[in-house]
């Protein structure tokens, strides 16, 4: 647990947000008129740790907390979460971020919740009794399941026919659907495997009585006690059950996967008033005005506003999104297209592509005791001039694309008798950095936008190792803020514009602060030779697995 003394921070005015009727949805809440200045909440439930930021008007952190996310392995492949467990951090979070703010409860004015996305929880609409643990984005307990339908003379059916169709309507929704896959990391098979394998779900579902939820749908609902129930376009679009081209969920998907439709909340607008917190629970009744996917919560924290700006996210996992603008991108290679968030009229479209390991490798490496603080891994990384052969293929969850192999295995390779710690710590930084190159490089080829800028975020970005080799590799300028874990940030912005806290977009982009820009200082062909070994020691990981 990690908790911030407060900063003597005071708003410059009180926030004026217009007058509404709290918990109806639809429209900003009413105005609070806390005493003395006004504050915003950011929290951001990630994969590996639940974090509460208390901002002022300035976007200067006030107060906050951290847990750490406890995860649990029941099986080989599995990965879960407690629900009961989440929600007692998430509330400590909010109490001690406030407490350290020095602030009173009533004098926060909105709250913005940011969620890892496609984690998913089921449970009993009469009692609220959840079914079973958060089933974990990371989860491979589908695997069988995806490859079945992957395989299947039904989907290749579909695919085949739509693209026959997009042929000749030109249709952006048919070429979607004629390259649509299914993966492991999207909610619909492992949702499908629950219904097949828990009796107790398939009859509350057969009987109307079950509700699902992702993260953000789930804390909706505790936070309110059961008199909210919604999720929002940004985490909808993720699931693999929605359809952003309609934005709606996918009738035909449902159908195809015997996911009962009555089962799925409804779809709100990101910055949106969702009803407030009951009184009891934080002792004030705060408004709840923002729920964003993670990624998408970092792009809009990025202010990331313009079609073109590329978020390049290094946490638990590698994310690499683009601003689209307003138009879906459906790509070959595996980028995917998502809503980034829905303001009213204003949709925002990205596409996106990820990594699953990279936080994940470093804390692996922590434990094994190759270092004690992740930040001594730079200064080890730089004593070197080069990682003496070694090759690390971060794969505990498997590989995305470009190569889509979730039965590849972490591996290091190339290890001699003089390879020392130093040599371990290298290699990994730097299969991250090359696993970057990969997914910028399908980027540029897949995604016809040109790039207008480059910025990073998320616990890795601090390694400037890291952020130097990737800015070489991909011959740009990548920009690293003040503030690295800008899911809170823009959660909060997006809460914030919900209730007049900040004014506009205009506002946000002049409070985003840069911390440092690196520039490439060395050219792609000194890294092609221990690239291209470090390929060839990915695909000798792969299919090392023959079941999940």
């Amino acid at each position: 647990m990690s908790v911030s003394t407060p900063a003597a921070a005071e708003a410059e005015a009180e926030a004026k947000p217009e007058k509404a009727r709290a918990g109806q949805g639809s429209g900003p809440p009413g105005p609070r008129n806390p005493p003395g200045p006004s504050y915003m909440l950011g929290l951001d439930v990630g994969s590996s740790v639940i974090r509460c930021h208390v901002y002022d008007r300035a976007t200067r952190i006030c107060g906050s907390s951290s847990q750490k996310v406890e995860v649990i392995y029941p099986q080989n492949g599995w990965v879960e979460i407690d629900p009961e467990v989440l929600w007692s951090q998430f509330i400590a979070v909010i109490k001690e971020a406030v407490q350290a703010a020095g602030i009173q409860m009533d004098q926060i004015v909105g709250l913005g919740i940011s969620t890892q996305r496609a984690t998913f929880i089921t449970w009993n609409k009469k009692t609220g009794n959840h079914f079973h643990n958060f089933i974990s984005w990371q989860d491979l307990r589908a695997t069988a399941l995806v490859k079945s339908w992957n395989n299947s003379f039904l989907l290749k059916l579909i695919q085949s026919s739509t693209k026959i169709l997009h042929f000749f309507t030109r249709s952006k929704r048919l070429l979607g659907a004629s390259l649509y896959t299914f993966t492991t990391q999207q909610v619909c098979l492992r949702l499908a495997w629950i219904l097949q394998n828990l009796n107790e779900v398939q009859k509350a579902a057969a009987e109307e009585n079950c509700c699902f939820g992702t993260i953000d749908t789930w804390l909706l609902y505790k936070l309110t006690k059961g008199s909210e129930y919604a999720t929002d376009f940004s985490n909808a679009s993720t699931t693999g059950i929605f359809d952003p081209y309609q934005m709606c969920w996918s009738g035909i998907l449902t159908s195809l996967l015997s996911i009962p439709i009555t089962m799925l909340p409804p779809v709100k607008d990101t910055s949106h008033n969702f009803g407030s917190v009951d009184k009891e629970i934080l002792g004030a009744s705060i408004p709840i005005v923002a729920l964003v996917a993670d990624q998408q919560a970092a792009m809009f924290g990025e202010c990331c506003f313009q079609r073109g700006d590329v978020k390049l996210t290094m946490g638990t996992g590698t994310f690499l999104d683009i601003n689209t603008g307003t138009n879906l991108q459906q790509t070959v290679g595996g980028f995917y297209p998502l809503i980034g968030w829905k303001i009213g009229p204003e949709v925002v479209c990205l596409a996106e592509c990820n990594a699953a390991d990279t936080g994940t490798a470093i804390k692996w490496a922590q434990n094994l005791n190759l270092f004690t603080e992740a930040d001594e891994t730079e200064k080890m990384a730089k004593s070197l001039t080069d990682s003496e052969g070694v090759c690390f293929v971060p794969s505990f969850s498997g590989l995305q694309v470009p190569l889509n192999d979730p039965c590849a295995c972490a591996s290091f390779m190339g290890l001699k008798s003089s390879t020392n710690k130093f040599h371990l710590v290298r290699a990994i930084l730097e299969s991250i950095a090359f696993r970057n190159k990969q997914l910028y490089e399908m980027m540029q080829k897949e995604i016809d936008i040109p790039v207008t800028r480059v910025r990073a975020d998320g616990g890795v970005c601090k390694n400037s190792f890291v952020m130097q080799m990737t800015s070489d590799l991909i011959n740009e300028k990548i920009d690293r803020p003040v503030q690295i874990e800008m899911s809170c940030l823009g959660a909060a912005f997006l809460a914030g514009l919900a209730v007049g806290f900040w004014t506009d977009k205009e506002e946000l982009k002049k409070l985003r602060e840069t911390e440092r820009v690196f520039e490439p200082q060395r050219k792609w062909k000194e890294y092609e030779p221990s690239m291209e070994n470090w390929v060839k020691a990915v695909k000798r990981s792969m299919n090392w697995y023959s079941k999940i």
